[in-house]
Parts: C-alpha cells; structure tokens; sequence
C-alpha cells in the first residue's frame, strides 16, 4: 500500500476548517491505518532526520520502538505518546508529518513513542488483540504491552512536559486535558487558541463526565483513589509534573484532526524553549 501523505488530503499541509462527518455512532466508525505502511515510513523519517530508535517491545512480528533526538547540554526534555487506541489514527500520523517536517525548536531534546498498540489497528479497536484497553492498565499492570513500556520509561530521565496523543470519537470539537499539580505556567491556552481557526473546540461545560472550559479540563487530582490509570497518570506519578493529553474530534475529516494535534503540539513546543 502507497505511504500515507497528511498534505495530499489538507491542501499543501494547511490547516483547514473541518466539518463533522456523521459517520460515528456508537463507536468509531471512521478511517483506520495501514499500519505496517505507517510504521515503515516512521522508521524511514526518523532514520533519515537523524533520530535514533530503540525497541520497546515486540506485538507480534511489529515493532514498538521509541524514537530519541537528542538536545544540547540543559536542554528541555520532551516526552511525547501517540497510537495506544487502535481506532485513533491522527496521533500516529501526527508524529509521522512531525518527523518528516524535521521542524523542531531548539534547546529541548525528544523521546518519541509513536505508536504504543499497532495490533489495535489491525481490529480498528480501543483495545488491543487480547481486548484489552492499554490506557487503563497503568496502575495494577497486567498487560505485556504495558509492562515492557514502564520498564522502558523508567530507564528514561525526567521530563519537562509530555504529550499524549488521542482521539474522541463522541466530541464535538478539539479538547485537552492539563495535569499540572505544580502550577506551572500553563501551555493549555495558547494550544487551543491555535488549534482553533482550523478546527472546532469543544465548548460543553462538561466533558467525559468532567468539568471543562474552553476546550480544557483540569482533573481534580488524586491518582490513589482511580483504579484504572491511564499513561498520562503514570507519567505524572512518576516521570513528569506537567502532562497534556490531546484529544482530537474523529468524527471529522482525518486531515484536519491530524493537524490539529500538529499545531497544538507545535504551538506547546514553542512555548518550552
């Protein structure tokens, strides 16, 4: 199968106003990923841009690898998630137009999981091959997958923020969450306010049961007291006080969803060096 190309489908790479499709009832119902084809030409984009990889684990006879670039001496460290739901496309390819853009500030240096559950796209699914959801196994572990990607995070340093890429089949618009316990300077604003003249935010005064406000919601924080962790709670138990998590609206066109995360994790980036 042809190489994905998110600027094919957007006009050039520009960011375009998008419109609901309708298509998602009761579940994702959208585009999934050749994901033997995304993960070649991640491998490819890395290698070629310089990135090194290193594997965190096998599913199957594909690879989960993390991609490193490195910074200079005192430079800011990155963390950045993507694919841990089968039936999320735009994070995978987000990273994928990312790398091959090779547009990165500087002073930070990056660690990069692009897709933490390929065998989840071959079923379109949330959960993986053994249904089970990998972003709710954090805590009491009980996944392979899950296991080998703590183990591999806690080889890795401290960060400075991470980023983890998602999709919400039921939203109206984009949205993120913030877990800030240190209140440090927030970068939760400025990513939906870029984000916003190419793609509708999500505006409901709740989200996921959660109170929100302008597209962002800040969970009240007591990790102890949820049984099923997602990464983002892991990260911030144990890796990084300042932890986004990006949700785009896949009930619409997967070019402008992809890009939506693009200019929210750009718009953030900027803001770290």
């Amino acid at each position: 199968m042809a190489s994905f190309s998110v600027a094919s489908e957007a006009g050039s790479g520009e960011n375009k106003r998008v419109e609901r499709l309708g298509k998602n009832r009761g579940g994702y119902f959208g585009e999934n990923l050749e994901i033997h084809a995304v993960l070649k030409d991640l491998k490819a984009a890395a290698q070629a841009q310089g990135w090194s990889r290193e594997l965190v684990y096998l599913a199957g006879n594909l690879e989960v690898f993390a991609l490193r670039k490195r910074g200079a001496m005192g430079a800011r460290r990155v963390y950045i998630s993507a694919g841990i739901h089968g039936d999320e496309p735009a994070g995978p390819l987000a990273v994928l137009e990312m790398i091959r853009a090779n547009d990165w500030p500087a002073g930070l240096e990056f660690w990069i999981c692009p897709c933490l559950n390929p065998t989840g796209f071959f079923l379109n699914s949330r959960e993986n091959e053994d249904r089970k959801d990998l972003n709710r196994d954090y805590r009491d572990t009980e996944t392979g997958e899950v296991a080998a990607h703590i183990r591999w995070l806690e080889r890795q340093p401290v960060f400075d923020a991470a980023f983890c890429l998602h999709e919400d089949w039921e939203a109206n618009g984009f949205y993120l969450y913030e877990l800030n316990p240190d209140q440090r300077s927030s970068l939760a604003e400025a990513m939906v306010s870029a984000v916003a003249p190419g793609c509708p935010i999500d505006l409901a005064s709740e989200i996921e049961g959660r109170e929100a406000r302008g597209g962002i919601i800040k969970p009240h924080l007591d990790p102890g007291g949820r049984p099923l962790w997602p990464e983002a709670f892991w990260l911030l138990q144990h890796r990084c006080r300042l932890v986004y998590t990006l949700e785009a609206p896949s009930d619409f066109p997967l070019a402008g969803r992809v890009q939506a995360l693009v200019t929210a994790l750009k718009t953030a980036l900027g803001m770290l060096r």
